[in-house]
């Protein structure tokens, strides 16, 4: 067996399909970020679900990604001591029909650059075969007034906002399907 290194790049590994065995454990709290016990700790805010799939370029379920979110607690502040057992830090696996599920409370509004205010949302990290890198994007809920005036989302041309957007449905659940190529491509930002 040869030691010597091979001459220029060698091809990168990709990021999954065996992570989700490892990263998505019920210790990371899995995709419920705020539960029932954790209220009963003082965690304010109010309790909201999104569902949703995330599918490929074809318009398939994607079976073996893991969705993970970073969010502020309802007064916009991340990983406040006063909202003791919320740390805004989720992992979710998508089910073999590429389905995903967050459990969690509805963030705030937060500081924006140069005075700024976003809207309430939360970041989102996509993982899935294929993927040499993560893929970086944002959940907005289409009921927030604030939405018009977020910086960031004033970036993307009209037309495209609309991917980053939750929608409220029946029992107040709200419906975030996450597309990685294609017709509606969901809109991903620099990581």
């Amino acid at each position: 067996m040869s030691t010597e290194k091979p001459d220029g790049l060698t091809p990168s590994q990709t990021i999954g399909p065996f992570f989700a065995y490892a990263l998505t454990p019920r210790a990371y709290g899995g995709s419920e970020l705020a539960t029932e016990q954790v209220a009963g700790e003082g965690v304010a805010g109010e309790r909201i679900r999104i569902e949703g799939t995330v599918l490929d370029g074809d318009g398939a379920p994607v079976g073996d990604a893991m969705i993970e979110t970073w969010q502020a607690d309802a007064e916009g502040r991340f990983h406040a001591a006063g909202n003791a057992g919320f740390t805004g830090f989720g992992r979710a696996e998508t089910s073999a029909e590429g389905g995903f599920f967050i459990e969690t409370i509805r963030p705030g509004a937060l500081p924006g650059p140069n005075g700024t205010t976003q809207a309430p949302h939360l970041t989102v990290s996509v993982f899935a075969r294929g993927l040499l890198i993560r893929l970086a994007t944002r959940i907005y809920f289409d009921d927030e007034p604030g939405n018009a005036q977020d910086p960031v989302l004033a970036l993307v041309p009209a037309e495209r906002r609309g991917t980053l957007i939750a929608k409220r449905g029946a029992g107040g659940i709200f419906r975030f399907d996450i597309r990685l190529q294609g017709e509606d491509e969901t809109v991903f930002f620099d990581a």
